[in-house]
């Protein structure tokens, strides 16, 4: 059947039919568009590369491995608690100090301190590391990773910008065991 305009019934249904696809493309489009062009869209904010401070000098006792917490500078209000990101400070001579991140380098649980043998474990493979952040045993494939600090005007700062992992410019590497066992 003919319509008056001259469309049948199935020229009518195709063209519903390309129009309605039309729309659902248009619909997945946008937010891959947007996710091709966020980078020239959004700004950084000031947050990635900024320094934080763990405290004053005086709450890191000399030759002692304490744990603390800072708040990461890129978390939203909605983060809560989750935002508090962990990380242990270890003052080496009162001038000279280590900040591990609290990851385990082999599948990322946290790890503890044991100040009784002097070595972080991992509870989930038993991944070990001596007081330095140096691999010691188990499945790790290195060392703890480390922040870069600074002290300034007797506080503890670091670069919590820069996530420490494997790929970051100042991540700690010297701590590798070649020939140590693979990643399980």
């Amino acid at each position: 059947m003919m319509s008056p305009g001259g469309l049948s019934r199935r020229g009518m249904l195709a063209a519903l039919g390309i129009l309605f696809t039309g729309a659902v493309g248009l619909l997945l489009a946008v937010p891959i568009v947007g996710y091709i062009l966020s980078p020239v869209i959004r700004e950084r904010r000031s947050g990635y590369e900024s320094w934080l401070s763990l405290g004053p000098l005086t709450q890191f006792p000399v030759g002692q491995t304490r744990l603390t917490t800072y708040r990461n500078p890129v978390a939203n209000p909605s983060d809560g608690e989750t935002a508090n990101i962990p990380c242990w400070v270890r003052n080496v001579d009162g001038q000279k100090f280590q900040v591990f991140a609290i990851n385990c380098a082999h599948l990322g649980c946290p790890v503890r301190w044991f100040p009784q043998s002097g070595l972080f474990m991992c509870p989930c493979h038993g991944g070990a590391y001596y007081a330095d952040g140096s691999y010691a045993a188990g499945p790790p494939p290195r060392g703890l990773f480390t922040y870069s600090y600074k002290l300034q005007q007797g506080n503890l700062f670091i670069n919590a910008g820069e996530m420490p992992t494997t790929g970051s410019p100042t991540a700690s590497l010297t701590n590798i065991t070649v020939g140590g066992p693979p990643c399980a």
